[in-house]
């Protein structure tokens, strides 16, 4: 870790990651997958310490390397050590989102930082043939690395590949929390039964994760141990983005074919996340290998197997909830999903 807070003092308030070096195992390996040759101009976002740029620019050439940092500090920092070291790159301040058409177009673009979303302007500032590699994450994990080649069209395609978690980019956070963002006392949520275990969407098992992340691309989960109310041991809660619609999921500590659903908004959240997982499971229980995501200039579509004639059922499924009403507790802590993941 080489930042917390951005950079800001958080004094006695809570204390989390915003800049570190990575693992020299995933560098590796995305240098390997990037295949940087000399003479390419590569467009590198995040410098962080400035040691993985030394390494493109070592490969690619004196002055053929950009790098992009977000942070003022962490930039002069870096600029600092390539000058020290000899190595020629051009390092930019500013958000690695727009990415840097002044020396466009490049050959490869690499993010050390996480996504969401791919911006628009890293597919218009790659060369047709070009590749841009970037880590990936959804609300719901944080988890993958995507591999896109761009054509001649003006679009980028490829596929994910599994075992990657990077801090994500500044500008697409999000800082929710349950109980101050999403919940309110006044909420009558609907009442409803669940046979599939909470801990199957939101547990150890990281394809699983995945797969419901790119198909609920808008919604996030956290635990809940022991909430203080009466016959829950443990409660999941899952919620949107724009923190209206939730559902929680409430384990008694005893029976695991059996689980109470509350849900509350416009969305059934819950029904939601149960035909993501049927749609998985239905799909033979895909990893992140098999998945792939196209950026056109109409949007994003992920896609199943190279996009083959199964990949075409939709990723997304929604069905009508059984419901009743009965009294509600929510328990009384607050808790926040969205550190940052690194």
């Amino acid at each position: 870790m080489t930042q917390i807070n951005d950079g800001k003092d958080p004094g006695d308030g809570e204390r989390w990651a915003s800049s570190s070096a990575s693992a020299p195992s995933i560098v590796f390996r995305m240098l390997h997958m990037l295949d940087v040759h000399e003479g390419h101009r590569v467009l590198e976002i995040g410098t962080g310490t400035g040691w993985n740029a030394g390494l493109l620019a070592h490969v690619a050439g004196p002055g053929n390397v950009t790098t992009m940092e977000v942070d003022p500090v962490l930039a002069g920092e870096a600029g600092e050590r390539l000058r020290k070291e000899g190595v020629t790159a051009a390092v930019v301040t500013r958000d690695g989102a727009e990415g840097y058409p002044d020396n466009a177009p490049y050959d490869r673009l690499v993010a050390t930082c996480s996504v969401r979303s791919v911006p628009r302007p890293w597919v218009d500032q790659v060369k047709p043939g070009g590749v841009i590699l970037t880590p990936w994450e959804s609300p719901w994990v944080c988890y993958g690395l995507l591999r896109m080649t761009v054509d001649e069209t003006g679009s980028a395609s490829g596929p994910f590949s599994p075992h990657s978690a990077f801090m994500l980019m500044r500008n697409q956070r999000t800082d929710l929390r349950i109980f101050r963002d999403v919940v309110r006392d006044d909420h009558q949520p609907d009442e409803s039964t669940t046979t599939l275990p909470p801990w199957r969407v939101a547990g150890d098992d990281l394809a699983a994760q995945f797969a419901m992340g790119l198909q609920l691309r808008d919604v996030w989960w956290t635990w809940h141990d022991n909430p203080d109310v009466e016959g829950v041991a443990s409660r999941l809660w899952v919620a949107t983005t724009d923190a209206t619609s939730w559902a929680a999921v409430d384990w008694d500590g005893k029976s695991d074919d059996r689980f109470t659903v509350w849900q509350h908004g416009p969305r059934r959240l819950w029904n939601e996340v149960e035909a993501a997982y049927a749609w998985w499971v239905l799909h033979d229980r895909p990893g992140p290998e098999r998945f792939g995501l196209t950026v056109s200039a109409t949007g994003e579509s992920a896609w199943l197997d190279r996009r083959s004639a199964r990949s075409r059922d939709r990723l997304t499924r929604k069905t009508a909830p059984p419901v009743r009403r009965t009294p509600w507790r929510t328990g009384g802590v607050s808790l926040c999903p969205d550190t940052p993941c690194g």
